[in-house]
């Protein structure tokens, strides 16, 4: 049931392919090169998002061609712009392949890397729906037949996993010589080309030819692998077919304007079908999205929510329930009672405390009105019971202390005879002033720990604040944890500066191969690596623009990126060049730990 529209489809997109081509050719004599290098650009991003793959925009920077730097050779290498953007543009096309084949590569990789219980989860839950019933039926089917389903699990995740590595890798191995060829011919001829364009122009056109034919001659068969292969899933590819350059043009030495703009756009033909061909081929090979990967926990939350969804609609007011409405309200009040309880009124009380009730105990000294009258009676009543034991008036400097004792000197003779003399003695009235100064004692006390809560009515209100103050601070860490987050090796945070230290790890690699590859005399592995090397030199220099610029290291450090990418530069220099980035350029240091 599901071929006829599969079919359809496989017949559909050749023919989009053609009357876009058909459509391309005919505009192609009303603009320039440059602006027809744009409008390719756009029908190839758009073609390419039709067919299911990520979406690729045009990078401000990449890294520099192979030209002469002097000043001299500037004004005349902007008479060759022509020639620089068609080569800008092949350049841009393979490291943006590059960089989507690495990336797919990369995530193969650390799958193979995996213990068989992951690759045989990623085989039956990873896939999608599909593959997971057909996968899980597999399994039981084996394990009840056989009694091996696991271990057949396990070879046939492997079996998937290697293959896709190995076309990957052996894409990006053609695409890095081709990458490494352009830019040694570039390197090649840039000082005749600088010096006079319009002459070297016809011959590097012809070579860019020349190069995509035997790109096309080594690529060519993977269509012809893929269409043998039934392990991979079904998706629309064509075979890679360039044009080629008319005899007649590669003779002379001198080309009119017109044959120079069709070799030009021939060229950006050759692009635009190199794009549509990988992005085709890549597809069948690439990772899978992630709604794919995480299919399970996304139908897990879409029945959670929709589970929520039936039960907060049983009561809403749509089926007449006030539920919703009164659990609204009860959270706007629990809202204004956490805000009122915990941020307005400790902050209110933090700043009465702060600009009133210091300036209030500043004496200290001062007593309440019921304290100090409690303690006038008690001076009274120990003056006058002073006097009239003794007979003779108190002296007028006679401490409460003094007088005091005078009454506990009385009250032990008076406890000799308790009965009768609390009747007819003093004793009633000794007892009455310890009662008093009892009373004394008690509101003195309490007046020191109200002075003490006083004391401390900050430290209380600051208690009050604090589970406002930890939620807004968990808050901002989370803001600004989004906010500061690392875009892969362009961010600011540890992450990224581990990313970009790791592409100067990757360069040397690269380097040392290379070098290794020049001793053994094998020559394609050693375009390989020299092409591999400029990919992770192209995405270290657009790594690392932004962050140089601003630190005013952007010149010294853009012409040793320069320096590395160089193929004739010794490779212990270009070592000795990596170890210095690593050791001088800001962007490229660790940050601290203590950061």
């Amino acid at each position: 049931m599901d071929s006829p529209p599969e079919n359809a489809g496989k017949g559909l997109k050749p023919t989009i392919s053609i009357y876009t081509e058909y459509l391309s050719n005919r505009i192609s004599s009303y603009f320039p090169a440059a602006s027809y290098s744009n409008f390719l650009s756009r029908i190839s991003n758009f073609y390419r998002g039709s067919s299911g793959t990520s979406k690729r925009r045009r990078r401000k920077t990449s890294l520099p061609l192979p030209f002469p730097s002097s000043a001299e050779s500037a004004t005349v290498v902007c008479e060759a712009s022509r020639t620089i953007g068609v080569l800008e543009d092949i350049m841009e096309c393979i490291f943006l392949n590059m960089h989507y084949i690495q990336k797919n590569l990369e995530y193969w990789q650390s799958k193979a890397q995996g213990s068989n219980a992951k690759r045989a989860y990623f085989m039956i839950c990873e896939r999608g729906p599909y593959a997971f019933f057909n996968g899980a039926t597999q399994l039981l089917s084996d394990c009840v037949c056989e009694g091996s389903g696991m271990q057949h699990t396990y070879c046939l995740a492997s079996s998937y996993i290697s293959e896709r590595i190995n076309f990957l890798s052996s894409l990006r191995y053609h695409l890095a010589t081709f990458l490494a060829q352009i830019y040694m011919k570039v390197e090649k001829v840039s000082e005749e080309l600088v010096k006079d364009p319009e002459k070297s122009l016809s011959s590097l056109l012809v070579d860019m030819n020349d190069l995509f034919l035997k790109l096309e001659a080594s690529i060519g068969h993977f269509h012809a692998v893929r269409q043998q292969s039934s392990s991979v899933d079904e998706s629309y590819s064509f075979p890679l077919i360039f044009e080629k350059l008319p005899e007649v043009n590669q003779e002379g030495s001198q080309w009119t304007d017109c044959e120079t703009r069709d070799a030009i756009n021939l060229i950006y033909q050759n692009v635009d079908r190199l794009n549509a061909y990988l992005a085709a081929i890549v597809t069948i090979h690439r990772k899978p999205r992630r709604v794919t990967r995480y299919w399970i926990p996304y139908t897990c939350g879409i029945v959670g929510i929709s589970i929520c969804s039936l039960w907060l609609l049983r009561h809403s007011s749509l089926v007449g329930s006030s539920d919703i409405d009164n659990w609204i309200r009860e959270a706007k009040e629990s809202t204004a009672s956490f805000w009122n309880d915990h941020v307005e009124q400790p902050l209110i009380s933090i700043r009465d405390d702060l600009f009133y009730t210091f300036r209030k105990r500043q004496k200290g000294a001062m007593e309440p009105e019921e304290v100090q009258l409690t303690a006038d009676s008690l001076h009274r009543m120990l003056q006058a019971f002073t006097e009239q034991t003794k007979g003779e008036k108190a002296p007028p400097n006679a401490t409460d202390q003094e007088m005091l004792e005078i009454v506990m000197m009385r009250y032990e003779k008076e406890l000799m005879h308790p009965i009768q003399n609390l009747f007819s003695g003093e004793l009633s009235r000794a007892l009455l002033i310890q009662v008093q100064k009892l009373k004394l004692d008690i509101e003195e006390a309490m007046l020191e720990l109200d002075q003490i809560l006083r004391a401390n009515e900050i430290n209380f209100a600051i208690l009050a604040a604090l589970p406002a103050f930890f939620l807004s601070l968990i808050v901002i860490m989370l803001v600004r944890a989004w906010l500061k987050q690392d875009k892969k090796a362009e961010g600011r945070g540890r992450v990224a500066r581990i990313q970009r230290r790791l592409l100067i790890v990757e360069v040397e690699r690269k380097i040392m191969q290379l070098e290794s590859c020049k001793e053994q005399g094998q020559e394609k592995d050693a375009q390989c690596m020299l092409g591999l090397a400029l990919y992770y030199l192209d995405r270290l220099y657009c790594a690392v623009e932004g962050h140089a610029r601003a630190t005013g290291e952007w010149i010294s450090l853009r012409q040793d990126i320069i320096d590395l990418a160089k193929p004739d530069l010794q490779t212990a220099h270009k070592l000795r060049i990596t170890s210095r980035m690593e050791r001088v350029y800001d962007c490229l240091l660790p940050l601290p730990k203590t950061q």
